[in-house]
């Protein structure tokens, strides 16, 4: 497969209607999306915004990580587990380099904290990982300062997935498999008898399916307010790229693991493609729109993040900021995803809440729901995701993220 270009169709030579029309191009309705065509049967029509990958996406930007730890909840592990799969084996057929093998270090502030609760869950799971001192942490990693810590958790199987690439890579294959595409600002249209029939954009042009997926991340919450104005907020999250020095290869994704901080709130990524040594606070920032939003990084993030660079990683304390990127998070107060039907309507599905954590499950959200759109009986593993999923109430939990219980306390709608 060459590098992938999911170039759109024309929206004039776009099926008037499909079995399945798709709304949103992230990780989510991409993976829907190519899932529903893959078997066969249906017409698809995927629609975005944007267009795949775009820097104003949640799924946007060059890099995630993958990881099996989720504390104590074992369905976030076993999903982990099998979206790793599918990374992997997708990747491998397509011949593009959607997952990278680095590992996934965590670093433990207490001995009994989120860490050793996750390596009980991956213990059993039958998911390999690795106890580390700070001495031997320092002395595989040199680049890595192990001060403060009571240990690290490695995880030898996670690793570093290639976000944009990632969802141009299954649109294009989606494409490949007849899938159609196009770039659109729809919102929902006519309806009747508690069937959704058809989607609209600006100019008054629409098409109508059997049934549809909004998988629209941010926009959700303005596409459905009364459903989700008060279980899902969208905050500015600035990331930043550090410039290692001149001959450093310590900080590229062959030598440095991905890796989180729970108890601090940081996470990051080596310098993939040599684009940079990620870095970005998981925490909430200030509300934001997604649209019309200007992707400027606050200069308070750059301070606090040289104070924790020389707690951490002291060579890269004083390095440059060599590119900042701006994302979102749309976040559900417990971290679990929202992946439920419309109340009122037997065919529409809405898909997101990703908390900050969703795109590595990606491959397992589009085959998750494509089971439901069919009515497959879910298997005991799934059963729990019904009520996890459902766009009810939902109580402040932040145990699938990367950050401390400052996130649950933290959360309230805007």
């Amino acid at each position: 497969m060459p590098v992938p270009d999911p170039r759109p169709e024309a929206v004039g030579e776009l099926p008037a209607t499909s079995d399945l029309l798709v709304v949103g191009a992230g990780a989510m309705g991409s993976w829907t999306a190519h899932h529903a065509r893959e078997g066969g049967g249906r017409s698809v029509t995927l629609l975005d915004a944007f267009g795949a990958g775009h820097s104003r996406a949640t799924s946007g930007d060059e890099t995630r990580i993958i990881r099996a730890s989720h504390g104590t909840d074992r369905f976030y592990t076993r999903w982990s587990r099998r979206a790793r799969e599918a990374w992997l084996a997708y990747g491998e057929a397509w011949g593009v380099p959607l997952m990278l093998p680095t590992g996934t270090l965590w670093f433990a502030a207490q001995e009994d904290g989120y860490e050793a609760r996750s390596a009980e869950a991956l213990a059993a799971e039958g998911v390999p990982f690795e106890r580390v001192s700070p001495q031997e942490l320092e002395a595989r990693w040199p680049q890595i300062s192990g001060k403060g810590l009571a240990w690290a958790l490695y995880e030898p199987e996670g690793g570093t997935l290639m976000a944009r690439l990632g969802c141009q890579a299954v649109v294009q294959a989606f494409k490949d498999l007849g899938g159609r595409y196009g770039v659109a600002a729809v919102r929902p249209g006519r309806s009747k008898g508690g069937r959704l029939l058809d989607v609209v954009d600006g100019s008054g042009r629409r098409w109508s399916a059997e049934s549809f997926v909004f998988a629209c991340g941010p926009w959700l919450r303005w596409l459905f307010p009364e459903q989700l104005e008060p279980i899902l907020r969208v905050t500015k999250q600035d990331v930043l790229y550090m410039g290692p020095a001149r001959g450093d290869v310590r900080f590229r994704p062959e030598s440095m693991p991905s890796w989180v901080e729970y108890a601090r709130a940081y996470y990051g990524i080596g310098a993939v493609s040599d684009r940079g040594f990620k870095l970005a606070p998981d925490r909430y920032g200030p509300v934001f729109d997604p649209t019309d939003g200007e992707r400027v990084v606050d200069p308070d993030a750059i301070r606090l993040a040289r104070l924790y660079l020389a707690e951490r990683f002291p060579s890269l304390a004083s390095a440059p900021v060599v590119e900042t990127r701006v994302c979102q998070y749309e976040t559900t107060p417990d971290s679990n995803f929202i992946i439920d039907r419309l109340p009122g309507f037997a065919n529409v599905w809405i898909a997101g809440g990703g908390s900050g954590h969703g795109y590595k499950h990606g491959p397992r959200i589009g085959e998750y729901l494509v089971a439901r759109l069919d009515g497959a009986e879910l298997g005991a593993q799934d059963g729990p995701a019904e009520a996890r999923f459902t766009l009810g109430p939902r109580v402040a939990d932040p145990g699938a993220r990367t950050s401390g219980d400052e996130m649950a306390r933290d959360w309230s709608p805007i």
